[in-house]
C-alpha cells in the first residue's frame, strides 16, 4: 500500500514562518497560535509549506492507513489554506457567517485573516479536532 507522500520533516516551524512576506507572516502566527492552543501541541513542518498540530492515526476501509495532523495551515501564493480534516460537510452555518473564504473538501482557502470572523473559524476548528476524517 502506498505511504503518504507528505510527512512530517525536522524543518524548523519558526524559521519557515519568518521567511514569509510580514502580512502573511503576522496571519500565520494567529493562526499557529490558535492551532497550539486547540490541540495542545506545537506545530510540526509536513513536506516543505504544511504546518501541522496534533496528530491521529486513521484507517480507511480500503486498509489504507496513516497518521496525519489534526488541523493545520499553508500560506500557498494566492490564499492561506486552513485544513479542517474533519470535512466541512455540517458546518454550512459557520461558513455563512466566516466571511470571504473559498471551501473545499476538508480545506477553507483565505486572502486573510482581516476578512474573516476569527471567532468562527475557532469554533469550526475547535469541533473538528475533536472528530478527525469526519468520525
Amino acid at each position: 500500500m502506498a505511504e503518504n507522500k507528505t510527512r512530517p520533516t525536522r524543518q524548523s516551524v519558526a524559521s519557515f514562518l519568518r521567511a514569509l512576506p510580514e502580512e502573511r507572516r503576522a496571519d500565520c502566527r494567529i493562526l499557529a497560535d490558535m492551532m497550539k492552543e486547540l490541540t495542545g501541541a506545537d506545530g510540526r513542518m509536513w513536506g516543505s509549506a504544511i504546518v501541522g498540530f496534533g496528530d491521529y492515526h486513521y484507517k480507511y476501509a480500503s486498509g489504507r492507513e496513516g497518521d496525519w495532523f489534526l488541523t493545520g495551515f499553508s500560506p500557498r501564493k494566492n490564499d492561506l489554506t486552513v485544513y479542517v480534516m474533519a470535512g466541512l460537510d455540517g458546518y454550512a452555518e459557520q461558513l455563512a457567517r466566516l466571511g470571504k473564504h473559498k471551501a473545499g473538501k476538508s480545506c477553507l482557502y483565505l486572502k486573510r485573516l482581516a476578512d474573516i470572523d476569527l471567532g468562527v473559524l475557532r469554533a469550526i476548528l475547535a469541533d473538528s479536532i475533536i472528530r478527525p476524517m469526519g468520525g
